[in-house]
């Protein structure tokens, strides 16, 4: 384990346990990996989309760090429930925004390196729906594809959080797009 997510699992830790300084030191560390899941989520979205990758980052943090007691046992804990809670604030918005304004016909693309929260937020609440049907089959190959593409985990890292190896989860990324595509009615 590298210095930088040794660090953040301590202060993790000693924030846990009531070191307020703690959360003082994690607050940059942390906001630079919340960016870079944002970015990554944020990618291929669809021109004119009202959200920046700052205002997921915000949203995302006030959530993760609003908790009383957090209970993050480690790095790859905090950024596997980051990612959850990315894919929860994005589907809000396409719901907020769907209320809004109906859309289209769905054509949902699942790229690799590429965050699902590109395009249209009907294919984002699509997706989210076919994710919830996976989760009831299979839910690890549903945590790798919500951490994969809502929260733009690399694969090393999703291994990380989720405690299985790195062919493991390339299995889960296959089999979970395949059934992800046979889902949503793209063969």
């Amino acid at each position: 384990m590298d210095d930088s997510r040794s660090d953040i699992t301590h202060l993790l830790h000693d924030w846990r346990n009531g070191n307020k300084a703690a959360l003082d030191a994690l607050t940059p560390i942390l906001y630079e990996e919340l960016r870079r899941l944002a970015k990554s989520s944020m990618r291929a979205e669809r021109a004119g989309h009202t959200w920046q990758p700052t205002v997921l980052i915000h949203e995302a943090y006030i959530r993760l760090i609003g908790q009383q007691m957090p209970d993050f046992q480690d790095r790859a804990h905090f950024f596997g429930v980051a990612a959850h809670t990315m894919r929860q604030l994005l589907i809000q918005h396409a719901r907020g925004w769907r209320a809004q304004k109906r859309g289209g016909g769905l054509n949902v693309e699942l790229e690799d390196n590429q965050a699902v929260a590109g395009g249209d937020p009907e294919e984002i609440l699509a997706v989210n729906d076919a994710l919830d049907r996976l989760a009831a089959q299979d839910e690890r190959k549903a945590k790798v594809i919500e951490m994969r593409y809502f929260g733009g985990l690399e694969r090393e890292e999703i291994a990380e959080v989720l405690g299985v190896s790195l062919g493991t989860v390339k299995r889960d990324i296959t089999l979970g797009e395949a059934w992800l595509r046979r889902e949503l009615g793209r063969g």
